[in-house]
């Protein structure tokens, strides 16, 4: 299986029927500042899904509630096909400032098992091991996206397909040469955030403006319909005369 590297900025990964994307958002953060590289997230996902069916895509993350740029960048990642799910962050004894969302991602991996054919896991974290042989046991196909160099070696042996972000590094920047069209900051840790607002307009507050839809279509799967369809018709109530 090969990479199509040309100008349409995607590549054939054959038949992937119903895709779930689950992305570690601190991991990649930290993985992707590492390699220099402003992620489009727009791009990525469509990266991943290639030619399935999105079924989810979620985006797990710490938070600071009183970061007002973080909540901007979050509005913006709901409104473009994202779940996020996202988990206070805690100060410890040493002062650091972190949410480990690691059983969140886990849970929700191994609740939709079977809702999906393909699992495309964006982290580089070696906790995740158990959780993907799990779901592989289950018949599901998994992948596990991230830069080589920061993902551990454990994780891309039991994944069916790794797939090296630092490789396709140009097909999932951030273009800056275009901001009017998607002036959105990246993912960053509350605790570097900068005191300005993501927000134009002063106090104003958010417009839509500023938040522009995602470009192009991404196939969606129809929530759970199919599987849970079901006809009732020819049951019979069988009661307890006792």
């Amino acid at each position: 299986m090969q990479f199509d590297m040309s100008a349409n900025s995607s590549w054939q990964f054959g038949h992937r029927g119903r895709v779930a994307v689950f992305i570690d958002g601190n991991n990649l953060f930290h993985a992707a500042r590492f390699h220099n590289i402003d992620i489009d997230y727009n791009k990525l996902l469509r990266l991943l899904l290639g030619d399935g069916r999105l079924l989810r895509a979620f985006f797990y993350t710490g938070v600071d509630a009183g970061a007002e740029r973080q909540q901007g960048f979050l509005l913006w990642m709901r409104r473009n096909g994202f779940r996020v799910v996202q988990k206070e962050l805690k100060t410890f004894y040493d002062g650091t400032r972190k949410a480990n969302l690691d059983v969140e991602i886990a849970v929700d991996m191994l609740s939709l098992a079977g809702r999906y054919d393909t699992a495309v896991l964006v982290s580089g974290d070696e906790d995740f091991v158990y959780a993907l042989n799990a779901i592989a046991y289950k018949g599901c196909r998994v992948e596990v996206a991230g830069f080589r160099s920061n993902t551990a070696p454990r994780l891309i042996d039991v994944a069916d397909y790794f797939i090296d972000l630092g490789d396709i590094a140009e097909l999932v920047r951030k273009d800056v040469s275009q901001s009017g069209q998607y002036d959105i900051p990246s993912f960053v840790p509350p605790e570097e955030l900068p005191p300005p607002a993501i927000m134009r307009g002063g106090a104003g507050g958010t417009t839509d403006k500023n938040f522009p839809p995602v470009a192009g279509k991404i196939r969606f799967e129809p929530p759970f319909a199919e599987d849970e369809t079901e006809d009732y018709s020819n049951l019979v109530r069988v009661r307890d005369e006792r």
